[in-house]
């Protein structure tokens, strides 16, 4: 057999050329058509058409359309669909068979990827949420995860505007302190923990397995769920189709954070009754002078964030494929090119990447297929100094851009605020000239797959071979310049890192009928995976020649003058696992569903090498029930899963050494000797999600309104946490922490038709509770930093933020006098009329650490996402919409004063600031803001990071069958696409998506107008 396969592989090229030039017998009759539904008149896919009693067949391609070799004259063609009810038709003299296949309400079959394998809709048990390509391809970016947002329930997409940067993903929220918490990827079944080399147009489709049940049969990188994606594949067939698909369009900043201007930075300087302050404005007078308008201001007035940005910034994306075949082959090719500009300005910030891919399946015989798919991406990615957005925020606006007096400065005249006397230079143009970042990312993925059928349509075995290659070669430069006050020299920092993985899958499939009502589907396989990654850094100062963006070749470690030993390394892991799972479905007359899968996973990552992690599942079909009389419903199902799965995604206790050596004086002489140390890390062994979903499926009213109910609870156990040991007083990682998630999850979807007017309309919302249910031993564990506490307490959300809650603000002394406080409080901490009121939680008459609460959480209570489209004629339009509340956004920018009190401040801030009894009740005076007691971590630097966005508006126009000169134009669809144009929100920054809940320096998020254009030769 082995050398069988081998021969198969070496001949699989050739086959491929040749498959499309094999001769016909002439008996032979081509027949075509295309096959549409009843229901709305749309061209139906993936429809079997074979001749019956042969296994001569193909399936229908995206059109609908099929065509088909069959025998002779007398020959049936046999129209199958799972949900449809299957016609078969004479051939007879015709060549042109169109037909209309009605649906079945008594089978809902659209066919569902699992974990190896797929199952009927109407079988699954677990909680899988499916996108289609045609959805996918609304959304113009570079990242396929983006075009998820707002459309699968428990699905939470944190956008990210930096190009080339990938959106946080996270399945029914967050079980674990350590480690990466986003769910694994599975494309054509190799591991991925992103996919942020594939193009959007080479999906064919997008499944997220939620919950335990469903995504248990991946082991222990299943525990924050798994994607699966589908590449697209050709047609059996069918000739060869060539599709451009395309656009180009212009990114567009949108909510830019006003700052104050000069006219407010300076009133606020001066209320705060610093002298260096009122020194500063002074000195900003004297040296550019005095505002027309309003003397008492310097003549400058700087927006910071107009002079940074670009008011646009174009982005595009081309894919040309080539997509058909034969009668025992298919194929897929395609090429695509994709590039985003940033909307810095001066600098290199972009992402550009160019994809190519090939997936080929051949039927060797009747019982045996062999196929292969590559992807190659090769991307750039210049990398804006993030930096320039938190300089943007905090630089004076009395400062021009350039200063003809900084006579010091080189190459360019900017300006400096330490010329005023501010301590720092704050003009973020010297981040943007004199850097230079740039990743290159290049990722190669291969798939090659043999199946045999064994037993034809009862047993196969499927060998597959997984191979994933990716390096990123990384180079960051400063050039040497003079701000005017400090001579900058250059620098280089580059680093250069690998990972080769590789996945071998064997398993069988077993896919019986026993007594027309018994269907069982067994499936058994081992599989086993080695990940290898490798990489070295360096860096080093004072390149000679010095550098510039003219001198490129020049950018080397080599060139540098002094080498920063701190900077040159090495590392690397490897990484083995072996797994041995299987899955058991059973279905007895379409009635009662019986699930459950297996997994036994070992890795040489933790001293506990396996572990063994069941699920279970369950339906019921009411609606197969002769008692079961309700004309609306369709189609009802109750379903039920619970399942353990493991991670092993935390870091490892690496081993410390438990005796050292101590030297200690004895009569004046140096004597050694050895102490036990017991404080070392022990984390020996993966982290255990143990999950349970009941949900329930249900089609109404003719198959036009659908609806998924589930509620799920998602216990982590054993959770990598740190505890502090007693007496010793010393932090270590133990396994011992207990996390859970929990929550409701609904989508409802209608669809119909009124005359030549098709309409769909459809909504989802998912809720989150999330909860420290054990820290092994301790009460709470802090994270964040001292200023800005964040704290896991039993019983409250992961991370949630901690600190005061605040009661308004002091309006005069009388207010203070009674609120509560001890006088001997009030007298030692300073209070005045404009300082914050925190609550006395505990009404002891001070404020102290019992009085700390929980201020809210990054993590959303609710996520929801509706739309609608509407098809008339050629014209579709669709529109989408999303959002979530409930969670909250430490606003970091305004914590910077802390640190650093002479900066800018936000224009909402400096001009609701307290200045006078009942001026203001929500913000402490000027003053106040540079005191120790308003700057204590409160719900002031925490809001609401709730928010309503218009998500997608597309308007597409088909010319279809349409001439132009008495010449047939190909089929080409003209789409406008606005992502993002509106977004509704109450906090403070640029916008309110930010991944961990930190706003310290966040790239804006903008909107993106394109359009489009989809021609098919």
């Amino acid at each position: 057999m082995k050398k069988t396969l081998s021969s198969y592989f070496k001949v699989l090229p050739l086959l491929l050329l040749f498959a499309l030039s094999q001769p016909l017998s002439a008996q032979t009759v081509q027949v075509s058509g295309t096959v549409l539904s009843a229901e709305d008149g749309q061209p139906l896919p993936s429809v079997t058409v074979r001749e019956k009693g042969t296994n001569n067949g193909m399936t229908t391609d995206l059109d609908g359309k099929y065509r088909l070799q069959v025998s002779n004259n007398q020959a049936v063609l046999v129209f199958s669909f799972v949900g449809f009810v299957t016609q078969e038709v004479l051939v007879g003299n015709q060549t042109t068979i169109n037909v209309t296949l009605s649906p079945n309400v008594s089978e809902l079959g659209e066919i569902v990827v699992v974990g190896y394998g797929s199952q009927e809709q109407k079988d699954i048990t677990s909680s899988i949420s499916t996108v289609k390509s045609e959805e996918i391809a609304k959304v113009p970016t570079a990242q396929a995860m983006q075009a998820l947002q707002g459309k699968v329930p428990g699905l939470q997409i944190v956008s990210s505007g930096a190009p080339g940067a990938a959106p946080t993903v996270r399945v029914r929220g967050v079980g674990s302190l350590e480690g990466n918490a986003a769910p694994l990827y599975v494309v054509d079944g190799m591991f991925f923990n992103s996919i942020d080399f594939l193009n959007t147009s080479d999906i064919a489709s997008i499944s997220v397995l939620k919950d335990a049940s469903a995504s248990a049969i991946y082991g222990v990188r299943a525990s924050n769920g798994v994607i699966l994606i589908e590449t697209k594949s050709g047609s059996y067939n069918k000739p060869a189709e060539i599709v451009y698909n395309g656009y180009y369009g212009i990114q567009t900043a949108q909510n830019v954070l006003k700052v104050a201007n000069a006219q407010q930075f300076t009133n606020y300087a001066l209320a705060t009754g610093s002298s260096a302050d009122a020194a500063f404005i002074d000195n900003a007078l004297q040296r550019f002078g005095r505002s027309r308008i309003d003397p008492n201001i310097p003549n400058v007035n700087t927006d910071w964030y107009g002079e940074v940005m670009e008011s646009y910034a174009p982005q595009q994306n081309h894919t040309l494929s080539v997509n058909g075949g034969s009668d025992n082959t298919r194929y897929s090719l395609g090429v695509s090119y994709f590039k985003q500009d940033g909307l810095m300005k001066f600098t290199r910030n972009e992402y550009e990447r160019v994809n190519l891919r090939s997936k080929i399946d051949y039927d060797v015989s009747e019982n045996f297929r062999v196929g292969g798919n590559i992807n190659i991406s090769n991307g750039t990615q210049y990398v804006g100094e993030n930096s320039v957005w938190f300089k943007s925020f905090f630089a004076v606006p009395i400062l021009p851009v350039y200063d003809d007096l900084n006579t010091a400065a080189s190459p360019n005249r900017f300006g400096n605020a330490q010329v005023l006397g501010y301590r720092g230079s704050q003009n973020p143009l010297f981040d943007l000239y004199y850097n230079d970042n740039r990743n290159k990312i290049n990722k190669f993925l291969a798939n090659f797959y043999a199946e045999l059928d064994i037993i034809p349509e009862t047993l196969k075995f499927r060998t597959a071979y997984n191979y994933s290659f990716s390096q990123v070669n990384s180079r960051n430069l400063n050039f040497d310049f003079n701000d005017g006050v400090t001579e900058r020299v250059s620098s280089i920092n580059r680093s250069h890192a690998t990972s080769f993985n590789q996945i071998s899958d064997n398993y069988l499939t077993f896919n019986k009928q026993f007594a027309g009502k018994h269907n069982v589907t067994a499936v058994a396989g081992y599989s086993y995976r080695s990940e290898t990654s490798e990489g070295v850094f360096a860096g080093g100062t004072e390149l000679f020649p010095s550098p510039s963006r003219l001198n490129e070749e020049l950018w080397y470690i080599s060139l540098t003058q002094t080498r920063d030993e701190t900077a040159y390394g090495d590392y690397g892991s490897k990484l083995y696992g072996s797994s041995y799972f299987s899955r058991l479905a059973y279905n007895f007359d379409d009635r009662y569903l019986l699930y459950g899968t297996y997994r036994r996973d070992g890795n040489n990552k933790f001293q506990q090498k396996w572990g063994d992690f069941f699920t279970v599942g369950a339906g019921w079909v009411l609606t197969e029930e002769d008692f079961f009389d309700v004309s609306a419903v369709d189609f009802l199902k109750v379903r039920g899963g619970w399942g353990q799965l493991g991670n092993d995604g935390v870091a490892a206790s690496v081993g410390e050494p438990t005796i050292d050596q101590r030297f200690v004086a004895i009569d004046g002489e140096r004597v050694s000797g050895n102490v036990v140390i017991p404080t070392f890390d022990y984390v020996d062994r993966w982290e255990t999600t143990e999950e349970l979903n009941i949900g329930v499926s249900a089609r109404m009213f003719n198959e036009r309104l659908s609806v998924e109910a589930d509620y799920f609870q998602r216990d982590t156990k054993d959770a990598s946490v740190t505890i502090i040991l007693p007496l010793i007083r010393s932090n270590v990682r133990r396994s011992a922490g207990s996390f859970r998630n929990e929550g409701f999850e609904l989508a409802l979807n209608w669809s119909d038709e009124i005359g030549d007017v098709r309409y769909s309309v459809g909504g989802n919302l998912a809720t989150l509770n999330n909860e420290v249910l054990s820290l092994g031993g301790p009460q709470y564990l802090d994270a964040g930093s001292a200023e800005f506490r964040q704290r896991s307490i039993i019983g409250q959300p992961l991370q949630a933020f901690f600190g005061y809650e605040t009661d308004g603000i002091f309006q005069n002394q009388s207010d203070i006098d009674n609120y509560g406080y001890t006088s001997e409080f009030v007298t030692d901490s300073g209070i005045e009329p404009g300082d914050y009121k925190f609550k006395d939680q505990n009404q002891d008459g001070v404020i102290d650490d019992q009085d700390r609460v929980v201020l809210g959480s990054y993590l959303p209570t609710l996520t929801y996402g509706f739309n609608f489209a509407v098809s008339y004629m050629n014209f579709d339009l669709s529109a989408d919409f999303q959002g979530m509340s409930g969670h909250s956004i430490l606003n970091r920018k305004r914590g910077e004063i802390i640190f650093t009190t002479d900066t800018n401040i936000d224009a909402e801030l400096a001009e609701n600031l307290w200045t006078g009894e009942g001026t203001s009740n929500k913000y402490p005076s000027a003053a106040g803001l540079r005191k120790g007691w308003n700057q204590s971590m409160s719900d002031y630097f925490v809001e609401d990071g709730s928010y309503f966005r218009i998500q997608n508006i597309r308007l597409s126009y088909n010319l279809i069958n349409q001439t132009v000169l008495g010449t047939e134009i190909p089929e080409t669809r003209i789409t406008f696409t606005a992502e993002k144009p509106v977004t509704l929100f109450n906090y403070n920054g640029f916008n309110p998506e930010v991944a961990n809940g930190i706003d310290r320096q966040t790239y804006p998020i903008p909107a993106v107008y394109t359009l489009g254009l989809n021609i098919k030769f």
